[in-house]
């Protein structure tokens, strides 16, 4: 059975902050991608957030830039998911401002009815703590909103 992960992408880009730092840290951003019955990744290509070049996706946080590409219409964006999901899944969704891995991972989900996997929404650190919410897909339609706390967190981990 096939699964889905999110995962990191660092880009050769410079966040702005850093433009005129040296040994400026990469940019990275996050991807959903699919993992076959083989362990395999399926490949994909993304867009950096940041500076908008195309990554081929070739696995678990390794990507190739696509020379002189700067767009595909080919990449399918949070447009393109909502018209296959619920309306109560896609209001939840936009009311808690999620990224485009978080809707691909949804989507997933739903298409191959792997009811009880949940997708984080979003989470805040406070100190040694961290709160959450994720949203629990437990059948076509029936959604459940979860919130968590786990007073064990360490910052880094």
């Amino acid at each position: 059975m096939s699964f889905g992960q999110k995962h990191l992408i660092s880009c050769r880009c410079v966040l702005p902050q850093y433009k005129y730092v040296i040994n400026s840290p990469s940019h990275k951003f996050i991807v959903f991608s699919i993992i076959d019955d083989d362990d395999r990744i399926k490949p994909k290509f993304a867009q950096c957030n940041n500076c908008g070049i195309i990554h081929k996706i070739v696995d678990i946080c390794k990507s190739e830039i696509v020379p002189g590409k700067e767009a595909m219409t080919s990449i399918v964006g949070i447009s393109d998911i909502k018209s296959s999901l619920s309306k109560n899944l896609v209001d939840i969704l936009e009311s808690n401002d999620v990224d485009l891995p978080t809707w691909e991972a949804v989507q997933f989900i739903i298409e191959n009815k792997q009811w009880g996997n949940y997708v984080m929404l979003s989470t805040d650190h406070d100190d040694d703590m961290r709160t959450g919410k994720y949203i629990r897909i437990l059948g076509e339609s029936l959604l459940k909103v979860e919130s968590f706390l786990s007073e064990k967190y360490i910052k880094g981990e």
